[in-house]
């Protein structure tokens, strides 16, 4: 069993977090206390529970529904630009 960091999974919080989607780590821990977090359609429990590449995270922020498709863990909290490369967004944009 291979156990490297970043190799195939990350953390909940510190994806979110490193995404963009949240300012704060300690924002996103809150989401999945409020039950506000889901992971493959399942509620997500745990901030530290392990994301992987192809796992689809559905989350409430601030009255929107965000449908986000996995596609790396992060390595930093980056420019946008870099952090838009983790995901891939499933729900339609919001007209505006």
């Amino acid at each position: 069993m291979h156990a490297l960091p970043n190799d195939d999974g990350q953390r909940l919080d510190k994806w979110l977090w490193f995404a963009r989607v949240v300012k704060s780590r300690t924002l996103a821990a809150e989401l999945v206390v409020l039950g506000k977090v889901r992971v493959n359609r399942v509620r997500a429990v745990k901030a530290s529970q392990t994301l992987r590449p192809g796992d689809v995270v559905t989350l409430v922020l601030a009255g929107r529904v965000l449908i986000l498709k996995v596609l790396a863990p992060g390595v930093r909290r980056g420019p946008a630009a870099e952090a838009r490369r983790l995901y891939q967004p499933l729900s339609a944009p919001l007209g505006g």
